[in-house]
């Protein structure tokens, strides 16, 4: 019988974990067992959650026994989309004291409902030709309340510094001073002069917004525009727009997911959902070709592990293409080797500041992030690199090297 099993981490005052977990998996099913007739329990039988395991790990700072859950729950109790999936394994549980969701095991029969990327990491490194090392991100700065030239200058200097991708920020919606579909039309013009003049080709992530009506038409609108990618702020409409999105072939572009909002739903140790299920299997499994999330050392830190294994659930081996991990917030040439070590490369090193900072300005800055990139995988250390390379030497001055901190 095809079924999802949940993982759960529950922290239960009165220290029995199994009937906590007997009472999530008839309470998310069929509500009750013992008290049923016989004929209904043979008829609810194949509809009944099933509890796969239950191990203790002691007790919390609070004195309450800490246990990992693992329900099964039946595929035949749900529609095969993730609405009602999250609904069935966590909506009023949710709800229901200290208890957060870590994980869950999808069935092979119903990962067929859903799509995974259409890109993916091969994909994108088949768009800019690039196969041999990290790629490098940068982020538009001081967007609210400029104008369309100024956006323009600032992706033509992101192009010229080497950067491989450039995203729109995340806050710059819908406006009169530089509308999504003119951001589009410019950007491809400004940035195939710079391909036709250097050689590198850079891909611009515009961000999809609006009323979640409007999405659809507005992404195949890009599409026909010859938009590049689409920047997404998934939280703020939820995964089921990204897998429509990521569905329609008329779209057919790639898409990054912005982790905006989901530290709402991520951050507490006792609730919500685990980092590497939200940020990377359900957005993987939805669609998303990129998943942006904070990288360990940055200026909103992430706990190394946490980080480590979003990236892991993005790449690990699945029968979806594997998303890229896109550590990000706070990050400057000097965490190069950090990031290389940690995230491997497969990744991207995605900088906003880090790159606009520099003393050359955003083209210096991404000539920055280039060169400790190559240093790195020459095997040497940015100490030797800068001794070669000005803007890399520049970037070390101002911001320094950062140390790897065990977390």
């Amino acid at each position: 019988m095809s079924e999802i099993t949940a993982t759960y981490i529950v922290r239960d005052a009165k220290h029995n974990p199994e009937k906590k977990a007997e009472g999530i998996a008839l309470g998310l099913t069929v509500g009750s067992w013992t008290d049923l007739p016989e004929l209904d329990q043979r008829q609810l039988k194949k509809h009944k959650g099933r509890v796969v395991s239950v191990e203790g790990t002691g007790l919390d700072v609070n004195s309450d026994t800490v246990a990992t859950i693992k329900i099964a729950y039946p595929a035949v109790n749900f529609s095969p989309d993730l609405p009602a999936i999250l609904t069935t394994v966590f909506g009023k549980l949710s709800l229901d004291g200290k208890i957060k969701l870590v994980d869950l095991e999808f069935g092979d029969e119903l990962k067929k409902a859903f799509p995974g990327p259409r890109f993916g990491i091969e994909g994108i490194r088949n768009k800019l030709g690039v196969y041999d090392r990290p790629l490098l991100m940068s982020i538009f700065k001081g967007v609210i309340g400029r104008d369309l030239p100024f956006l323009l200058d600032q992706l033509k200097k992101q192009s010229l510094g080497g950067v491989d991708l450039i995203k729109d920020d995340e806050i710059l919606f819908e406006n009169e001073l530089a509308p999504f579909e003119k951001r589009i039309i410019s950007g491809k013009q400004v940035l195939a002069e710079v391909y036709e003049t250097t050689g590198h080709r850079t891909l611009y992530a515009a961000n999809l917004t609006g009323r979640t009506t409007q999405l659809r038409d507005k992404a195949r609108k890009a599409a026909e525009l010859g938009a590049d990618a689409l920047l997404f702020n998934v939280f703020a409409y939820g995964l089921d727009v990204l897998q429509e999105l990521r569905e329609d072939e008329e779209i057919a572009i790639p898409i990054m997911a912005h982790p905006a909002v989901s530290g709402a739903l991520t951050a507490a140790d006792e609730y919500g959902f685990s980092h590497s299920l939200l940020l990377g299997k359900l957005l993987r499994y939805a669609g998303a070709d990129f998943s942006l999330f904070p990288s360990p050392y940055g200026s909103v830190a992430l706990e190394k592990q946490q980080a480590l294994s979003i990236a892991e659930a993005l790449t690990a081996e699945d029968q979806f293409m594997r998303t890229f991990p896109v550590p990000s917030a706070g990050i400057h040439p000097g965490m190069v080797p950090l990031l290389i070590e940690d995230f491997g490369l497969d990744s991207i090193i995605n900088a906003g500041g880090g790159v606009h900072g520099h003393p050359g300005g955003a083209e210096g800055g991404g000539k920055a992030f280039r060169q400790a990139i190559e240093t790195v995988l020459e095997g040497k250390t940015l100490e030797e690199g800068a001794l070669e390379f000005e803007e890399l030497k520049s970037a070390l001055d101002l911001w320094g090297l950062a140390k790897a901190v065990a977390k």
